[in-house]
């Protein structure tokens, strides 16, 4: 098992103003490109899942955390069973309808694999933002090339993906896109003063917003190289509660169960939470990952070790 305690913040002195990056630029677009998933979802209404059809959504990394909230999601609506795959883990001996592939840079090894073995003539879309990559040949193409990114750390095209699978489920993005104009507008310095030194963040959610919590930790882990953990919050109180501490972070997305915050509280740690949309608050989430690489001196759009798409070897 990894020591985590390699991994806590140690703080350098900076300005309260973020540098500017590609990141922290993307991460403020994501509002205007939401309001647009209205408008998408019905240009493109034959190609996402109907009503009634057997789905699997297939993804890796941030695409798999979407692929997982589309999911609970669409179950949540009543449209269907869904299933969540990882585009390396794919299962055998199940049938689908429908296949809905998300993939932001169109090249990633595993995904094109997952895509060559499914079941020929089975219905499949992709949803991408690159042009002329390999996945958009293998599947009916949703192309959102206004959401693609150039930092490798994604936030736009998976919270537009998702807005837009929002949208398709009949789900009203007003109030939505509203609160993470509002989160935008704060002092970041300010709003973040809580948990900007942080030694250790845990991310808890239910729902979809258990998907998004992990998404949340993978942010931080990728942008800054931050000690974070997710679990859903009904699970978080059955072993992992126990590295909440002073000092410590524990950051609740959405609705959470009844009791949760004063046992959070019991602990020392700060508890986060506000009562906004999950999507919303992972804005705010996105913003404490340019801050705290601007506190440690990161470059947050080439984390370590991490390229724009996973291509392995034959």
């Amino acid at each position: 098992m990894n020591d985590h305690r390699a991994h806590s913040v140690v703080v350098l002195t900076s300005p309260d103003s973020s540098p500017a990056s590609h990141l922290a630029a993307e991460i403020a677009t994501q509002p205007q490109l939401w309001a647009r998933a209205e408008s998408l979802a019905a240009d493109h209404r034959a190609l996402l899942p109907a009503p009634g059809e057997r789905v699997a959504v297939i993804g890796c990394g941030t695409s798999f955390f979407m692929a997982r909230a589309v999911a609970a999601l669409r179950e949540r609506a009543g449209h269907g069973a869904t299933d969540a795959w990882p585009a390396g883990q794919m299962p055998g001996g199940r049938e689908y309808d429908r296949y809905l592939v998300i993939c932001r840079s169109g090249t990633t090894t595993e995904v094109i694999e997952a895509m060559r073995a499914l079941p020929p003539g089975a219905a499949r879309t992709v949803i991408s933002s690159s042009a002329g990559t390999p996945v958009l040949e293998l599947g009916a193409p949703l192309l959102i090339e206004e959401a693609d990114e150039q930092s490798v750390v994604q936030t736009r095209f998976a919270t537009t993906t998702l807005a837009i699978l929002r949208r398709h489920f009949g789900e009203d993005l007003a109030p939505v896109i509203a609160q993470a104009n509002a989160v935008l507008a704060e002092d970041e310095a300010t709003a973040l003063h809580a948990v900007r030194y942080a030694d250790q963040i845990t991310f808890v959610g239910m729902g979809f917003a258990a998907a998004l919590a992990d998404e949340a930790a993978l942010k931080l882990r990728e942008s800054c190289q931050s000690w974070t953990e997710s679990y859903l919050a009904t699970e978080y109180r059955h072993g992992p509660i126990s590295i909440a501490a002073p000092g410590r972070v524990v950051w609740g997305l959405g609705a959470l169960p009844a009791g949760f915050a004063t046992e959070i509280t019991a602990t020392g740690a700060h508890f986060e939470h506000r009562d906004i949309d999950p999507l919303a608050d992972l804005v705010r989430v996105q913003r404490l990952c340019v801050r705290r690489a601007a506190d440690l001196g990161l470059d947050p759009d080439h984390p370590r070790s991490l390229s724009r798409s996973v291509i392995l070897g034959s």
